[in-house]
Parts: C-alpha cells; sequence; structure tokens
C-alpha cells in the first residue's frame, strides 16, 4: 500500500493544477458580487492560438458594450463565475483560467482558441445589480 501511495505521490508532483489565478491591477471600492446577481464587466480576453500575448475578443473593441451576466450561476466559464465573486465595484483584475475553467477540451475555434487552453482575462467590474 506505501508503495502505491508514494507511486500516485510521484505522479501527481508533477501536474500543475490552478483553477483560477487572480492578479490585482486597480483594487475596488464597491461590494463583491453575491450569486445571482447580474454583474457588468468590461474584459479582455487574451490566449489565441495558445499564445497568452495574443487577444481573441474584447468588450472595449469597436462596436463592442459591456458583458452583462448573472454570477454563480454558470452562464458563463467558471473562471469568470469564481474569478469575479471575490472582485469589487471597480476592480480591475487579470484572470489567469486552467482549460478546465476555461472552454476544456472543446476550445473555441471561433475565437481561435484550441482545445485545452489556459486564458488570461482582464476583467473591470463596472456594476453589480
Amino acid at each position: 500500500m506505501y508503495n502505491l501511495g508514494f507511486k500516485i505521490f510521484q505522479c501527481l508532483k508533477f501536474i500543475q493544477i490552478f483553477l483560477v489565478e487572480k492578479q490585482v491591477i486597480r483594487p475596488g471600492t464597491g461590494p463583491k458580487p453575491t450569486p445571482g446577481q447580474t454583474v457588468t464587466v468590461h474584459c479582455t480576453g487574451f490566449g489565441k492560438g495558445g499564445d497568452l500575448s495574443q487577444q481573441f475578443w474584447s468588450t472595449k473593441d469597436a462596436g463592442q458594450e459591456p458583458f452583462s451576466f448573472q454570477i454563480g450561476k454558470g452562464d458563463v466559464i467558471k473562471g469568470w463565475d469564481e474569478g469575479v465573486m471575490g472582485m469589487q465595484i471597480g476592480e480591475v483584475a487579470r484572470l489567469r483560467c486552467s482549460p478546465d475553467y476555461a472552454y476544456g477540451a472543446g476550445g473555441f475555434p471561433a475565437w481561435g482558441i484550441q482545445p485545452n487552453s489556459v486564458l488570461d482575462f482582464e476583467i473591470e467590474v463596472l456594476s453589480v445589480k
């Protein structure tokens, strides 16, 4: 039994596991959203073609508008549901989402997101209702 456990430990120590990493760019001053509230954000997504420096979408692009969603309801990727839940109104943060907290094995071909891609999102919380 000990050997099996040790071998499992050896295998696991080489697997990088993360779900959502958050880097605050500008702190917020307002309240944090709670499940079921509608959150409106500006967002820019990075990771097109597997390159985290390449933008694939932004609400700040010409013709785009801020994006609203009900938080904690599974309407968006898990990385947004969990990452934005901990943000305050006015906060700007960069969320790095592991593949299972982004678009997973299917990717999002229409935006150039490859299967199992790590993605970065720069998000600014504009309002919570």
